[in-house]
């Protein structure tokens, strides 16, 4: 007979008699909750990226300091992407006698194209959000104008040539985050009216942008063909060149999202474990007849292959469609948080379901499996005889392959995955050991104590394998859901505070030394809330290793704008607190007064500098050079001043400097800015809170989906529960029917049932506490980068509550199994 015919019949009778439905169920459990996870996190991580391009008004920016090529917008348009354009440039505008400084952003009607214009009629109304910029002859102004020139919505204001009318409050522009360095209040004014002001020529400083959005494969059609054909002077700008407080936000938000689904994996591996050796013990019986009726170990093998397969496939598709209907009804309903529809997902998940219920069918149950080929034919009327025990070993390597390749491919970050598999492997570890501890430790009280006591330590006793295996997959299960625990309550509110409410939002520049003391007691009358002051150098990188550097030595973008810009440099004694050394040493009263350079890790990388490198740079005109003692780790998303190449004070003192500051300023608070420039004409203020608005924002969004997920995961969770009792329900089938026989009572079964159960819960809930503490801990420090607090709240509902729903799902798996008289259940088994 043809082995695929023959495997259909098998796997057709199976599914009648109820073998393969424990197992079945295991897998769509593990694949829905794994692409339930996969589709929500997919189309989350996607509605991040275009919040976070929001930043940007766009997906893609091309920037120049000459008008873009049209061919750039004539492709984007025959890919069906939407432009914009706007130019951007430092002015004064004038009202009465009175001048300001501004940065005038000229956009033109489809401006944005990502994220959205807020405005006010009066300084002290209510945000509307607005669909159009100004009409031509109109102008918005930030409130910063209106009390730097004590404007009022209608007054006439001079730009250039041209008067224009100030007709509302721009209290929000999402772009403006992409504009770090402003020199003023930013107006915005219609592209049209930009000729009447007569103030664009062809010297002025001018910054001409074409924006881009639309279909992301689109977008990354134009990135490809525009990336190949930038001219000399033309910038193309994305997500991956925003700044590094948005970078570090949105790599954080991703990575909580992949931690959630890590989680979701872990379930998934739990659940199909338990439910495998009920597998391999039914399929005993099959493959003992076969080999009666002279069937070949290799047509057994054949045929369950086949069978494994066509079950893998089966479960994959019905969990797919599973995660995907549950994803799809909660994004309905969630979608209004994340600012209107979610994007469609990619095909990404779909792999990943088909990968996970494949991979986790290979890895837990295939080597095992592998055994019933071998199993003896006697076995037709010797129950006891089964096959040929597997390789520990193999079995284990095959089970941490599959959990290792799992999490490898979900998280896409090694070092993620490989401290939960760490924490993983190191909780079974631990749980066998106590599962091995436990079986020798009870023997002796197993004829102690009440008859309760003793036969509720007996069913822990009579398989000791069932038990380690029990215990094993219930930890696994617990430590899941501490996991997500935290993940959901500690490493969340730590990113969150990672941006206090009171954090610097304006940063002061070209503060001349002479005036750093007194800027000092100017705030403190003021009773606003000042950093530290530090001092400011601009330079050029002119050499690594005595090697010149130019642009076109590097290949990424972002190393090339580096190299073509000044930096800012600074010099200080001590590093500041958001700031860790990660190699070499910060310098000391012994070689303080050497020349030597602190550089921050991420420039590093990227221009390729290492420890003991010598760094050369072009000062004023002055050359500089010095070796690289040390490589920073910096906090970007603390917005405090803070700078990629920090040298000693010998090097760095005795050239001109000015200083650096940031501050909070309190919202309606605005007239004070106007106040400190004309105190202090010289300096800039630079405003930041767009940017940390937006942060906050996608810090929100990305919240509030990893809290989501905690919810597929814990349904995923508890079905995993169902599965572990389920693993010993035959086992307890037939020792309910032999001491209903002897006389036990119902009352007297489900008791004893409940002190195995609530046994196996405390011992798991107190092993998955620990571990779950201490994986969460490595996570938070070596992944994230977090200071982690242990919570005892975490210990207290790892080790009570597992230990009541393990007891409470024993008792209620255990009751059935009373009411029926013992004859009946022989006659239905």
């Amino acid at each position: 007979m043809n082995t695929f015919v023959l495997a259909l019949r098998f796997l057709r009778r199976d599914w009648r008699s109820g073998e393969l439905r424990l197992l079945v169920l295991a897998l769509i459990i593990a694949v829905s909750a794994v692409t339930a996870v996969g589709f929500f996190t997919d189309r989350v991580e996607q509605a991040m990226i275009l919040q976070a391009n929001q930043v940007m008004a766009a997906d893609l920016v091309l920037s120049s300091s000459r008008p873009v090529p049209e061919s750039f917008e004539q492709q984007a348009e025959a890919l069906g992407l939407r432009t914009a354009h706007t130019l951007s440039f430092p002015s004064v505008i004038m009202h009465r006698d009175e001048t300001q400084l501004v940065e005038v952003k000229a956009v033109s009607r489809d401006y944005p194209l990502r994220g959205e214009l807020r405005v006010r009629t009066q300084p002290s109304a209510e945000e509307q959000s607005v669909t159009e910029p100004p009409i031509p002859g109109n102008l918005w102004g930030e409130a910063r104008l209106m009390a730097a020139l004590g404007l009022q919505p209608g007054d006439q204001v001079s730009l250039g040539e041209t008067n224009l009318a100030l007709e509302q409050i721009l209290s929000r522009d999402s772009a403006l985050g992409n504009s770090f360095f402003r020199l003023g209040p930013e107006v915005l004014i219609a592209l049209e009216d930009i000729p009447k002001t007569g103030l664009v020529t062809p010297a002025s400083r001018v910054r001409y942008r074409l924006l881009v959005a639309g279909d992301q494969t689109q977008v990354e059609a134009f990135q490809r063909w525009a990336g190949s054909r930038l001219p000399r002077g033309v910038r193309l700008e994305h997500l991956s060149s925003a700044r590094p407080e948005l970078r570090n936000t949105l790599d954080r938000g991703s990575r909580f999202l992949s931690l959630a689904a890590l989680v979701a994996v872990l379930v998934a591996g739990a659940t199909v474990a338990l439910a495998t050796r009920r597998f391999v013990e039914r399929q005993s019986d099959t493959s003992a007849i076969m080999r009666c009726l002279g069937a070949s170990q290799s047509l057994i093998l054949r045929v369950l292959l086949l069978r494994l397969l066509l079950l893998g496939l089966l479960a994959s598709l019905l969990g797919i469609a599973g995660g995907w209907l549950a994803q799809y009804l909660l994004a309905g309903l969630l979608s209004d948080w994340f600012g209107g529809t979610l994007p469609s997902p990619t095909p990404w998940p779909v792999l990943m379901g088909l990968g996970t219920g494949l991979i986790t069918l290979i890895g837990f149950t295939l080597p095992p499996a592998l055994r019933l080929g071998a199993v003896p034919p006697l076995r037709v009327l010797r129950r006891d005889l089964g096959a040929p025990p597997a390789s520990t070993w193999l079995l284990a390597l095959c089970a941490l392959g599959a959990m290792a390749s799992l999490m490898r491919w979900q998280a896409g970050d090694a070092t993620l995955a490989g401290w939960v598999l760490l924490g993983t492997l190191g909780t079974v570890s631990l749980l066998l050991l106590v599962a091995w501890a436990l079986i020798h430790l009870l023997r002796p009280l197993r004829h102690s104590g009440g008859t309760l006591w003793r036969q509720g330590l007996s069913g822990l006793l009579r398989d000791p394998a069932m038990t380690a295996l029990q215990l094993s997959g219930f930890g696994l299960g617990i430590l899941a859901m501490l996991l997500l625990v935290i993940i959901r309550v500690d490493l969340l509110d730590a990113w969150q505070q990672t941006i206090p409410e009171r954090a610097p939002n304006h940063f002061l520049i070209n503060i001349q030394p002479e005036d750093a003391e007194t800027m000092g007691q100017f705030f403190r009358q003021q009773q606003i809330e000042q950093a530290g002051i530090y001092p400011m150098l601009r330079a050029r990188l002119t050499g690594i290793n005595a090697n010149p550097v130019s642009p076109d030595q590097y290949q990424d973008d972002r190393a090339q704008r580096l190299v073509e810009r000044e930096f800012n440099l600074s010099w200080a004694v001590e590093p500041q607190k958001e700031n860790q050394i990660v190699s070499g040493h910060w310098w000391d009263a012994s070689n303080r007064e050497s020349s030597l350079f602190s550089v921050e890790t991420g420039i590093a990388e990227t221009l390729g500098i290492k420890l003991g490198d010598k760094l050369s740079f072009d000062l004023a005109g002055v050359p500089i050079e010095a070796e690289v003692s040390n490589l920073r780790q910096v906090r970007w998303d603390s917005f405090q001043p803070n700078f990629f190449v920090i040298g000693t004070p010998a090097l760095l003192r005795d050239h001109p400097t000015n200083y650096i500051t940031s501050f909070y300023l309190p919202p309606g608070q605005e007239a004070l800015l106007a106040q400190l420039v004309k105190q202090y004409p010289s300096v800039t203020i630079i405003d930041v809170s767009a940017i940390m608005q937006q942060i906050r924002e996608i810090m929100q969004r990305g919240s509030l989906a990893v809290e989501y997920v905690f919810l597929f995961t814990l349904a995923a969770g508890l079905l995993m529960l169902y599965a572990g009792i389920q693993t010993s329900r035959e086992h307890r089938r037939q020792e309910s029917v032999v001491l209903r026989t002897l006389g036990m009572q119902r009352k007297g079964l489900i008791q004893a049932a409940g002190i195995e159960f609530i046994t196996l819960g405390v011992l798991a809930g107190t092993l998955a506490s620990l571990s779950a503490t201490v994986t969460g801990w490595f996570i938070a420090t070596e992944v994230f980068g977090f200071a982690f607090q242990p919570n005892a709240w975490t210990a207290i509902i790892g080790i009570l509550g597992s230990g009541i729903a393990i007891g409470l799902a024993g008792v209620l798996a255990t009751w059935p199994l009373t009411v029926q008289p013992p004859l009946r259940m022989l006659q239905n088994r």
